[in-house]
């Protein structure tokens, strides 16, 4: 009877002693993983918001201030490991607090009011993928991806970038948040990180000047189309202590990559294929943030391209807008935690950054033929102002900023708080 009374306490000791182990395992690698991330803004923009005032710039020169309440991203992550390499990865995001589709008043068209479709659907599916890792070096991801081109399509949550609003160059000529649906092969080897992705081309149709290509990203349809595909790269290097860098790429054409593709024997060689690169780095250590960009991209046949947009139906879901053959945008912010020279043990987990940040953005840098130059594309912008993150997964933002215009035009300053949360919401 003792033999077996110690038998049976064996038993749960090791039962005990088994769960125990996978508990801890749990909480420290949890299966079910829930986070997000979500930002509140509120903006005094001291310009015009007339929708002559780049047409007809000295009317509204001395025009009234004007204030705005925002939403920018709202969003949720879902994440399962199933064990075995294999795991799954969604992330829904609300923009602007609702749908994603919008009314507007055109700049140059009359102030007409014009109704714009993001995307199909009223909720953003921005990711949505099936992951098989087989080693850290090699990890091959497949479904609804981000296309890792620039800063921005990674490097997102709110907590990565100083101003209220995501910087607005890369912002502004890229796709952002960029996401398609196809495959990515990526990996991480030493101090070294390499993504490699395919997915459908851009859609030349939805091109356009105060965005360039930006617009050509997701589907107006319950669809993508995929008439033609593209490819892209990124590489990251952690050689250095607190620095990244980054180098990526995309290549793909675009014409054609429409619902109803034209037969014109005038387009037949047309393929506006778009080139882009970008170079990024971010520095943090020693209570000093620093992160910059350089994006550069090329769009060939964007003569032509604007030609066959702006003769389309008025109820086609393109701006039918001049588009330009090239696009640049570079900039530079830097940081200082001034509570990182405090002995205060209470500040200890607290940051406090005064910051500063210049940017310079053409989505019309180049203009092809008798494509127009719309000078209001181009801006040199300059922002300062402070980040106080009273613990890691919250900031709160003030800053002041100016759009400083070529000068047939007015500059655009403004000042704007807000407040951020990102994080994990299961350990």
């Amino acid at each position: 009877m003792k033999s077996l009374f110690k038998r049976v306490v064996l038993v749960v000791m090791c039962v005990v002693g088994v769960s125990s182990a996978l508990m801890a395992q749990d909480k420290s690698n949890p299966r079910f993983t829930v986070g997000g991330y979500g930002e509140a803004v509120m903006t005094r923009n001291f310009f015009s918001d007339k929708y002559m005032r780049y047409t007809d710039a000295e009317s509204y020169k001395n025009d009234k201030s004007h204030g705005r309440f925002d939403i920018p991203h709202v969003v949720i992550w879902l994440g399962y490991d199933f064990g075995r390499g294999w795991s799954i990865g969604t992330e829904i995001e609300f923009e602007h607090g609702g749908t994603e589709s919008a009314v507007e008043i055109e700049e140059e068209e009359g102030g007409e009011y014009e109704s714009e479709v993001e995307r199909g659907g009223e909720v953003a599916l921005e990711q949505f993928w099936i992951q098989k890792s087989f080693s850290s070096a090699a990890n091959l991801k497949m479904g609804h991806i981000l296309v890792p081109v620039g800063d921005m399509n990674i490097y997102h949550m709110p907590n990565e970038f100083f101003t209220n609003y995501r910087p607005e160059g890369e912002n502004t000529i890229l796709p952002n948040t960029w996401h398609e649906t196809g495959i990515s092969f990526w990996g991480e080897a030493g101090d070294w990180r390499y993504e490699v992705v395919f997915v459908p081309g851009l859609d030349s149709d939805r091109f356009g000047r105060q965005g360039w290509v930006n617009g050509g990203a997701g589907s107006p349809y319950e669809f993508k189309i995929a008439n033609s595909y593209a490819g892209a790269f990124r590489v990251d290097n952690h050689s250095v202590k607190g620095l990244r860098l980054s180098l990526s790429g995309y290549v793909g054409n675009s014409f054609k990559n429409t619902l109803s593709p034209t037969d014109n024997a005038r387009y037949k060689d047309v393929k506006g294929t778009v080139y882009i690169g970008a170079f990024n780095f971010a520095y943090d250590d020693h209570n000093v943030v620093v992160r910059g960009n350089f994006d550069y991209g090329h769009l060939t046949d964007s003569e032509l391209i604007t030609k066959y947009n702006m003769a389309m139906r008025k109820d086609a879901p393109s701006p039918k807008q001049a588009v330009a053959s090239d696009a640049i945008a570079y900039g530079v912010e830097a940081g200082y935690n001034l509570f990182g020279l405090s002995a205060n043990k209470k500040l200890e987990h607290q940051k406090f950054y005064v910051f500063g940040r210049y940017e310079y953005y053409d989505s019309m840098f180049k203009t092809e033929g008798s494509v127009q130059d719309y000078k209001w594309c181009a801006r040199d912008r300059v922002a300062a102002g402070i980040n106080y993150m009273p613990i890691k997964n919250i900031v709160v933002k003030g800053e002041y900023s100016i759009g400083l215009l070529d000068k047939t035009y007015n500059n655009e300053p403004s000042v704007s708080i807000g407040i951020a949360y990102t994080g994990m919401f299961s350990k």
